[in-house]
């Protein structure tokens, strides 16, 4: 067996540079057109066979072995998104507003130094591999559902995903059988009331408190519809109602996340939402708008390839342990609902580096020595896959 971690480290340089580079002019989710471009060039460079357009903006490399093993994807992301990159290091986003504040850059630059080590050991393939560069993950519907449609997956037998990640500490390995994250919805609410004068609130219909009272209801839908270890969470992030402070308006609104785990709980929370909004029109005579986005599917990981992620991890050597179960989202997910496969996590947080910052955060950095214990991981599992 190859020493994995040893030949990851050779091109640590490499991986660095192409992630500074990618983090300097990050692109927002489906408006990849340079990035596009630049994996383009690199891949070019090696013996893959390529398909450059799959769905809007992404790419499939594909290398074929010698020998009747399986056929096993790995994909990474692309995108960027819309917050100022308030980091102070030579490699600050150029683009005001724009910056990689979730590790897509880093997920990149793993992948192509992956395709590196498979055009030098290309003799050894027993099976084939299929490299995805997926655009538009921060975006909801997102890039993985196009590019599935576009057929990336076909002839593929398992698929498995990376994310650094800075809530663990660097050069660790995470991942958990079944569900690992959520499905992330989005809603919006308006309600319709009527305005007034704030010294005579008996001539109005005031949003505000109707809105108010449909917060604090909201939480009863979790805590008291539910059974208690079934996981999910409402949350709400936005609030707004009027301009004065003696002017009752005629509309409030509100913007929140709902996350869930299951269809049936999703569901449930939408119609105990609605039901709710119902009860408080009926009540109070105003009318209101109820907008329900679903989000990504949950991931949820394939007992076999989870399997072979701790195997992998455990052969390296590596610090592994199950994954706490996650509220966030991510659209590989919708890859784990067409074929086998797991997601894992590297861990890239060190507070001397200052990389703990959370994901989304204007100073989020990673620690850039993780991203060989990722490159390791993916070549590993192409050895527990019995691919090399």
């Amino acid at each position: 067996m190859k020493d994995w971690f040893q030949l990851a480290r050779n091109y640590e340089a490499d991986m660095i540079e192409i992630r500074r580079y990618l983090h300097q002019y990050p692109e927002l989710s489906f408006q990849e057109v340079h990035t596009h471009h630049f994996i383009l060039q690199e891949l070019r460079k090696l013996d893959f066979e390529i398909n450059p357009r799959v769905g809007k903006n992404g790419i499939t490399a594909t290398i074929k072995g010698h020998g009747d093993g399986p056929t096993i994807a790995f994909r990474a992301d692309f995108d960027a998104l819309p917050i100022q990159d308030m980091k102070e290091t030579s490699y600050k986003s150029k683009v005001p507003g724009v910056m990689h504040a979730c590790g897509h850059d880093g997920h990149t630059a793993i992948l192509l130094i992956v395709a590196r080590l498979l055009h030098e050991h290309k003799a050894q393939l027993k099976g084939n591999v299929v490299l995805i560069f997926q655009y538009g993950e921060e975006l909801n519907p997102g890039g993985a559902t196009e590019m599935i449609q576009d057929n990336c997956l076909e002839g593929v037998d398992r698929i498995y995903g990376n994310h650094l990640w800075s809530g663990y500490p660097t050069g660790t390995i995470h991942t958990r059988n079944g569900a690992m994250m959520a499905s992330p919805d989005e809603f919006n609410i308006t309600l319709h009331g009527k305005g007034g004068h704030g010294a005579k609130p008996h001539e109005t219909i005031d949003p505000i408190v109707i809105l108010a009272e449909f917060v604090l209801s909201a939480q009863k839908i979790v805590s008291r519809t539910l059974d208690p270890v079934t996981e999910a969470v409402i949350s709400f992030g936005s609030i707004h109602a009027g301009d004065a402070d003696n002017v009752i308006p005629d509309k409030a609104t509100l913007r929140g996340t709902v996350r869930t785990f299951s269809p049936e709980t999703q569901q449930h929370v939408y119609h105990k939402m609605d039901k709710l909004l119902q009860g408080l029109a009926l009540a109070n005579d105003i009318t209101y708008e109820f907008e329900y986005d679903k989000g990504y599917l949950p991931v949820y990981n394939h007992e076999a390839p989870y399997e072979k992620i701790k195997t992998a991890a455990n052969e390296l050597n590596f610090r592994y342990q199950d994954a706490d179960l996650m509220m966030v989202g991510e659209d590989f997910s919708h890859y784990l609902h067409v074929r086998p496969g797991a997601f894992f996590l590297t861990g890239c947080g060190n507070a001397q580096k200052e990389s703990t910052w959370p994901h989304h955060s204007p100073k989020f950095d990673i620690d850039e020595s993780a991203m060989k214990y990722a490159v390791s991981m993916f070549m590993k599992i192409l050895e527990v896959e019995k691919v090399l």
